[in-house]
């Protein structure tokens, strides 16, 4: 019997290696900065703010208890004393499901030991050979009193981690951002005049070669306007844009996030808003020769982001990112995505914190990617064009990164 082409395309998209482009991942050679096992999974943001609502304890007993208490704290309420059904408790289950651990037939001590067991540098080879993934792209800060170090000793990179250069405190918060790049030994001064301009993007050009960016990257607010009279706007106009011109480099925005919304859950407190789309399209418009990365946080964005993607060349729509990583959403997503814009756009990217992460994000991902291709193609043969094998790999390749990587370097097919 022939192969079904909804069969021919869920192999084909499971065959296919990822380059996951947007994680919180990092490269093995910079230690416990690389998280992974149970008790990482557990305490995961998302799990934190979804127990948040089940237990009983104020919030900040369960943040003076060490990790693994808050792991404990968290199995239990989601876990135990309630059905996981919620997509993040779903992908704990797959995770342990695909390392080959029955979640119901062990209880945190022993899945603690499991994890113990394990070599660090196999496990993550483990991981990746079973996610399919040919590479992982960080973000990067050299913000982040953890991080920096590790660069400013240096250490052998594996080249399967690349690098993102990420900017969110230079441009949302400058006042002290700039007294920080003065300890640093650039001459700034808090007005953005062209002295201060053309230092900020001397630091940009510094860490892109040192830690060999493949982009540069900002969480944005709802509230970022362009063009306007304000720090984020001029910092971008006069430094960031005109950087990732003399670099080649792309420009992502991920637009959307409100920091902070209850501060009381941390990093797990931030919320979504409507992000003003103007901004973007005065900025594809203003810089046809800029290339600009975005995703948007909030579902009632994705459309208007689609038909601008439409409009503008120099824009790449990609991944499902946070509150939109869910599977009904995704498959919307996608779809819409696919019948706007054909295989121009990137579905997916993990958002991983947790290197275990990758094995359900991708599962989940690739079982909706394959959907719909096939609901599309199934359409096309309907009107008369039989899709081939050939056909299909080279649209799953494009999509689950290669189209990324073509638009990073400023090809067209």
């Amino acid at each position: 019997m022939a192969e079904s082409l909804p069969a021919r395309v869920s192999r084909i998209v499971q065959a296919t290696p990822v380059h996951d482009i947007h994680t919180h991942l990092y490269d093995p050679a910079q230690g416990e900065m690389l998280l992974w096992g149970i008790d990482e999974l557990l305490v995961y943001h998302y799990l934190v703010s979804e127990a948040s609502r089940q237990m009983e304890m104020p919030l900040e007993k369960f943040w003076s208890a060490s990790k693994q208490e808050q792991a404990d704290h968290v199995w239990k309420a989601l876990f135990i004393e309630h059905s996981p059904v919620s997509e993040a408790c779903r992908g704990i289950l797959t995770t342990l499901h695909l390392l080959g651990i029955d979640p119901r037939k062990n209880d945190l001590k022993s899945l603690r030991s499991w994890y113990a067991s394990q070599n660090p540098q196999d496990f993550i080879n483990r991981v990746m050979d079973k996610a399919n993934l040919a590479s992982i792209c960080m973000t990067n800060s050299p913000f982040d009193p953890q991080e920096r170090p590790t660069w400013d000793r240096g250490f052998a990179r594996d080249p399967r981690f690349v690098a993102a250069l990420r900017i969110d405190p230079l441009l949302v918060a400058w006042p002290e951002t700039s007294v920080w790049l003065r300890e640093q030994g650039y001459d700034v001064s808090r007005e953005l005049n062209a002295q201060t301009l053309g230092e900020v993007r001397r630091f940009l050009a510094d860490w892109t070669a040192r830690i060999d960016s493949r982009y540069c990257m900002v969480s944005l607010p709802p509230s970022f306007t362009w063009p306007a009279d304000t720090e984020i706007a001029r910092l971008i106009e006069g430094a960031v844009l005109p950087h990732c011109r003399e670099q080649g480099q792309a420009f992502a925005l991920m637009m959307g996030v409100k920091r902070a919304v209850n501060p009381r859950l941390r990093m797990a407190g931030d919320g979504v808003g409507l992000a003003d789309l103007n901004a973007l399209q005065a900025l594809c418009a203003a810089h046809p020769e800029n290339r600009f990365l975005v995703t948007c946080l909030a579902r009632e964005n994705q459309h208007e982001l689609v038909v601008l993607a439409r409009k503008f060349s120099n824009l790449h729509p990609f991944g499902c990112w946070w509150f939109t990583n869910t599977p009904q959403l995704i498959r919307e997503i996608t779809t819409m995505r696919l019948e706007l814009l054909g295989t121009s756009f990137t579905p997916q990217h993990s958002d991983a914190r947790v290197l275990d992460q990758v094995l359900y994000k991708w599962h989940h991902s690739r079982s909706i990617i394959a959907d719909a291709l096939s609901e599309k193609y199934v359409a096309a043969a309907e009107a008369g064009w039989e899709v081939t094998d050939t056909e299909i790999q080279r649209d799953v390749s494009e999509l689950l990164g290669g189209g990324f990587q073509r638009f990073l370097s400023g090809a067209r097919h």
